[in-house]
């Protein structure tokens, strides 16, 4: 039987922070700044020769919406990782079978992004040219605490898409809600354009991310078959 601790969720998801923290301390100076304005130039440049440089004409259609505007960038800097941590807190309270797999799932994604921000740094669109930065004009994310708590280099793969992709499964099968089961569907295409519209994430931030989470999931669900044979 699977144990639910507090004390061992916490030192979980603190350890999976604290990796995610270690790597930031190492590609966030000069240098790494550098490497990831020029890497996020390489993402665009990518992006022209795929055809996938959506993100303007994106921009282009939001930007006079300034109320809807300050929604999506209030629901980029708060609500896609609270949803996250929320649902699995639901999960835990109910002492439901699948939290263990979808808590496994997101901390893989934590983890397994790890590698790429540290040999791949990238900064978000908002600070290439062409791009507006919104977010700027609801919160600073780039000095004073804020800054300290996130990695600003660290666009591709995107954590948003992958938090999404783990929290619309984990709905889709264990909400209690047929509503809310329907609606998990649409939630990581709603993420992807908010990240997009707001200019913290390039298309293939989003793509790259969503493989990442079913990655994790697959790996978290073959962990956790491996796990129950092995205690039968």
């Amino acid at each position: 039987m699977r144990r639910f601790s507090v004390r061992r969720e916490a030192a979980l998801g603190l350890g999976a922070y604290a990796v995610y923290l270690a790597v930031r301390r190492l590609v966030l100076d000069e240098r790494g700044r550098a490497r990831a304005e020029a890497n996020g130039g390489r993402v665009v440049e990518l992006e022209r020769r795929l055809g996938l440089d959506v993100e303007p004409r994106v921009q282009a259609v939001v930007l006079p919406w300034r109320r809807t505007l300050v929604a999506l960038d209030l629901a980029y800097v708060t609500l896609n990782v609270g949803l996250t941590v929320g649902w699995l807190a639901v999960l835990f309270r109910r002492r439901d079978p699948e939290f263990h797999r979808l808590r496994r799932a997101a901390l893989l994604c934590i983890v397994g992004s790890s590698p790429f921000f540290y040999v791949f740094p990238c900064a978000p669109p908002r600070s290439q040219d062409g791009f507006v930065d919104t977010v700027g004009e609801v919160l600073d994310l780039d000095s004073g605490v804020v800054v300290r708590l996130y990695n600003p280099i660290a666009a591709m793969p995107s954590i948003h898409l992958a938090f999404a992709v783990v929290t619309a499964a984990g709905l889709r099968s264990r909400a209690r809600s047929p509503v809310v089961r329907a609606l998990a569907l649409a939630y990581p295409p709603a993420v992807f354009g908010t990240v997009v519209a707001t200019a913290n994430h390039y298309v293939l931030d989003g793509i790259a991310g969503s493989a990442l989470a079913f990655g994790a999931l697959r790996l978290a669900r073959a962990s956790t078959s491996s796990t129950a044979s092995c205690s039968a």
